[in-house]
């Protein structure tokens, strides 16, 4: 048969198949192989109208292209850069290990102890990268991106190199799966939390009902022992299992295991299960010597970058997160206030606080800015006296000149640095699949849940030219960070890329995929910032995520057709 008769023929089919299904034919898979204006966007709108698609969903039914909208329990990929896995993987998880177990969750949880385990635990991130720092690096950097997961990445990797790669393991396709200019290695971590829906009043910074009432662990039976495994069960993963109903993390949760080494409750800003403080790697290599920073695509008082260094009872007190990190007064240190971050670069710019919608923040919220107070700006403002030098979304200029501007300041008189940008929801411009920030219409037909989620991540955001302009890109602020830390020598550095959680609470696989290329492009920068400074023999980084979602591929080839 001819291969045009054989085009031919699996064009029928599918027009066959999508009518009694009814699909729209402008994603199917006659048009696999043949690159059209935007597909990747048109794919997902499609998905959004008939709200089913022959390629994919997100949740554990199959029929419906939305089921599920938040976070999953699936195993997380981590890639480290200038040491290995191997103290903390295969026979040396603590998921082998009974007591080691008991040590990470305050108990043995159920179904947890498998003694063929080759994952790890997201706290043992913490202890890679205080190794690192045992071991005399001199830069460790901590990349972490946003909620994603190996299915995430893999989806993103096909339709960025246009072909399917890999089924299984490391994977390629991206720098952080490719990059080979150091020593470098691949394990997956378990990411759940001590346990869920525990309460906290966040005036009193106390924790009301400690244990909460959800215990987490990880069932690889159900799970999966890989992040690929096939029979793994997503109703198991969302936390929709009768007999094991093992929460899934949230950020705030999982930021505190990568950055302080313990494990707590979803919501917790570096606090433990009662509520008690505990001290973030920050904090600790900071007394050691190093400078210290967080970036991040989102507002750097959100849950990750949070982590880095505050202490909070609930991830939602944004202004008092924020005081922390800069080192003011807050509502956990009200007498004694951290030293602060020596960089602090993120978005919340031109966002209000709305005393009705973040009742979350206390009654000390302060009207202005909604994820750092106006007050904080004035008092940390070098030109105020302060000892941050500020680097602000500024109107007709170009966001990386005016941090780059910023950045050289601050080497010059050794002063802090502190940016703030982002477009109308707080974060930067986020780019699509095809590296524009045209995003797909968000008409998805959802329920209650998956509304509210959609409308508090922004699926329909639209950019303006300025929004655009005047937003330095993650890579841009990455670079910036490195410079002015290692101008006051040694550094430890989080690097949060945030769009794919925003995207994928969306259920946007378009804003996915363009968000793992953006966050990639920022890695491929810190490594370029490596090896100009020839500094691989003093670095470690570590690229991984916070939690995974529940998108699921039934179709690769679908995304091998070109952006």
């Amino acid at each position: 048969m001819s291969s045009f008769h054989h085009q031919w023929i699996i064009r029928f089919v599918v027009a066959v198949t999508c009518a009694v299904c009814g699909w729209a034919t402008s994603a199917a898979p006659a048009d696999l192989h043949v690159a059209a204006p935007d597909r990747i966007r048109r794919m997902q709108s499609d998905a959004e109208l008939a709200g089913r698609a022959w390629w994919g969903y997100w949740g554990d039914q199959p029929q419906k292209y939305v089921s599920h909208s938040t976070h999953s329990n699936r195993l997380i990929p981590v890639y480290s850069f200038g040491m290995s896995l191997d103290s903390v993987s295969g026979t040396n998880s603590v998921y082998r290990d009974a007591e080691k177990l008991k040590a990470v969750y305050g108990r043995l949880p159920d179904r947890t102890l498998n003694p063929e385990a080759e994952y790890f635990d997201q706290t043992d991130v913490y202890r890679l990268q205080m190794a690192a720092a045992d071991a005399g690096k001199k830069y460790i950097v901590l990349v972490i991106f946003d909620g994603m997961d190996w299915h995430t990445t893999r989806t993103a990797a096909i339709a960025t190199r246009g072909t399917v790669e890999y089924t299984e393991g490391r994977g390629t396709g991206f720098c952080f799966q490719d990059y080979r200019g150091t020593p470098t290695d691949f394990g997956f971590c378990v990411t759940s939390p001590a346990n869920d829906k525990t309460t906290s009043d966040v005036d009193a910074q106390a924790v009301k009902n400690p244990g909460g009432e959800v215990p987490g662990g990880y069932d690889a039976s159900r799970g999966g022992a890989t992040p690929w495994a096939r029979r793994a069960s997503l109703t198991y993963l969302i936390g929709k299992d009768r007999d094991v109903p093992h929460p899934y993390t949230d950020s705030a949760a999982s930021a505190v295991s990568f950055c302080s080494g313990i494990k707590t409750y979803n919501d917790a800003i570096n606090v433990d299960v009662n509520g008690g403080h505990v001290e973030s790697i920050a904090r600790r290599l900071q007394q050691r010597g190093y400078a210290v920073g967080a970036v991040s695509s989102v507002p750097a008082s959100h849950a990750t970058p949070a982590c880095s260094y505050s202490n909070n009872v609930s991830r939602d007190d944004y202004q008092d997160i924020a005081r922390d990190l800069v080192g003011l007064p807050s509502i956990a240190h009200r007498t004694d206030p951290l030293p602060g971050l020596d960089v602090v670069i993120g978005g919340g710019f031109g966002v209000p606080a709305d005393p009705e919608k973040d009742k979350d923040q206390g009654t000390n919220l302060e009207l202005g800015l909604k994820y750092v107070a106006d007050s904080t700006l004035k008092a940390i403002d070098a030109a105020e006296g302060g000892r941050y030098r500020m680097a602000l979304r500024t109107p007709n200029r170009r966001g990386g000149d005016v941090l780059a501007e910023a950045a050289a300041d601050a080497i010059a008189r050794n002063l802090r640095l502190f940016g703030l940008f982002g477009a109308a929801e707080g974060h930067l411009p986020f780019q699509t699949a095809n590296g524009d920030f045209d995003p797909a219409a968000g008409q998805l037909p959802t329920n209650e849940e998956v509304d509210a989620l959609r409308k508090k991540y922004g699926s329909t955001i639209r950019y303006t030219e300025a929004d655009i302009a005047e937003n330095p890109s993650l890579a841009e602020i990455a670079t910036t960070a490195m410079d002015v830390l290692a101008s006051k020598g040694k550094f430890w550095l989080m690097v949060e890329a945030g769009d794919v959680d925003w995207a994928s609470h969306a259920n946007n696989i378009d804003n996915a995929i363009g968000a793992v290329r953006t966050g990639d492009a920022a890695v491929r920068a810190v490594f370029d910032w490596i090896e100009r400074h020839d500094a691989w023999a003093d670095s470690v980084v570590i690229v991984t995520s916070d939690h995974g979602h529940a998108f699921v591929l039934t179709e690769p080839e679908a995304f091998a057709g070109g952006l």
